[in-house]
């Protein structure tokens, strides 16, 4: 089932047969840099169930990235809840398979994300959770409108946290 879509992409429910794919993109140790470790096969089996919960219990989770000319999946990209300093926030994230960075299908998916998480599921603010070294994780976000709201200490580590209000779009 197609959630959402943009010019090159399709935003589906993530399914147990995307396992192959997203535990290429997970497993590879230069994508998940700013993870504690790169995911082994169960860690993705988990992800994807995790997400499966998400879309039962929240309505909305991180969705596969398919591009729509090839009907390839390259990733994901979605709305997740997190507790930031005790507070219950949704999270735009994503990945992207390595061979597809640069393209703007990040900064494309995200900003479909945004739009549904204010159109759709009525939300007055979203975050992005980026650790400071990430530089390109942080120009998605700036594209999509997301200015550094603070510095805190969540995932065991100072993280940046990346806010937009719907007022400001």
């Amino acid at each position: 089932m197609i959630i959402m879509e943009t010019e090159r992409l399709e935003l589906r429910q993530l399914h147990d047969d995307n396992i192959s794919v997203l535990y290429a993109i997970f497993s590879d140790a230069e994508t998940m840099k700013y993870y504690p470790s790169p995911f082994n096969l169960e860690q993705t089996k988990n992800w994807i169930k995790k997400n499966k919960q998400r879309y039962q219990e929240d309505g909305y989770g991180l969705w596969a990235v398919y591009l729509k000319e090839s009907n390839e999946l390259i990733g994901d990209c979605g709305l997740v809840k997190q507790i930031v300093d005790g507070k219950t926030e949704v999270e735009v994230g994503y990945h992207i398979h390595k061979k597809y960075w640069s393209n703007g299908y990040a900064t494309e998916a995200a900003k479909s994300c945004v739009e549904y998480g204010f159109s759709q599921l009525g939300q007055d603010k979203l975050i992005s959770i980026i650790d400071p070294k990430n530089g390109p994780s942080i120009r998605v976000a700036e594209k999509n409108g997301f200015m550094k709201e603070k510095e805190t200490f969540i995932f065991n580590k100072i993280h940046h946290i990346y806010s937009l209000q719907r007022s400001e779009i």
